[in-house]
């Protein structure tokens, strides 16, 4: 899987398919986590989290990784355009199912629009790999689709996640075919859901999860 070729194009697509949906859910939580100060965001795409990220948390380290150079790229570049200093952060080349992260390190992790790329036995990995890497009360943040509950927003959820699966199958070799909820794998590895923000007919939410809560 790899979104290099659509790197150039994903930000105009994102403007003109969802406004800035997308961004004001990445952004949800962003002012409850003020004391984050060791962050890995995985599947960061072109930057657009991670401006704010920086803005908000300008003493914390961030790690990010992408699978995709290009969107690497486009992140370095938009920090750059808003003279936003790089430093303190570390850009990984590396797919996130591979990737041997340190253990028992991160604070906060975060995760938007990307969980839904993968087929239920990568996301048990992943987010394995996830929970090893994170802190006793580590906090996580995931903006992302999902399958609403009332049958006219879910018939339309379906016919959306239909066409943006087979979109990106086509275009980045994506492996999953369809939307797993990552909740049973989350609630697995000691992480309790503290606060959800459901928009856009059910279609999008912003999750806030926090390990070792009760």
């Amino acid at each position: 899987m790899s979104f290099d070729r659509l790197a150039p194009h994903y930000r105009w697509m994102e403007c003109v398919l969802a406004g800035n949906k997308l961004q004001r859910c990445r952004t949800a939580f962003l002012s409850q986590v003020k004391n984050a100060r060791n962050i890995l965001i995985l599947g960061e795409g072109n930057g657009r989290f991670l401006v704010e990220c920086r803005y908000g948390l300008g003493e914390a380290r961030i790690t990010c990784v992408d699978a995709s150079a290009r969107m690497l790229q486009l992140a370095r570049d938009r920090l750059s355009a808003r003279r936003l200093s790089p430093s303190g952060i570390s850009f990984v080349h590396a797919d996130a199912l591979t990737w041997d992260p340190p253990r028992e390190t991160f604070d906060l992790v975060v995760t938007h629009f990307f969980l839904d790329c993968f087929q239920p036995d990568q996301l048990a990995q992943l987010l394995a790999r996830v929970s090893a890497a994170s802190c006793a009360s580590a906090t996580l943040l995931i903006a992302d689709f999902q399958v609403p509950q009332t049958p006219f927003q879910r018939y339309r959820a379906r016919i959306i996640h239909w066409s943006m699966y087979a979109f990106f199958r086509m275009f980045t070799r994506l492996p999953a075919q369809r939307l797993t909820d990552p909740d049973p794998f989350l609630e697995l590895h000691g992480y309790v859901l503290r606060d959800r923000r459901v928009t856009d007919w059910g279609l999008l939410r912003s999750d806030l999860w926090q390990r070792g809560a009760v």
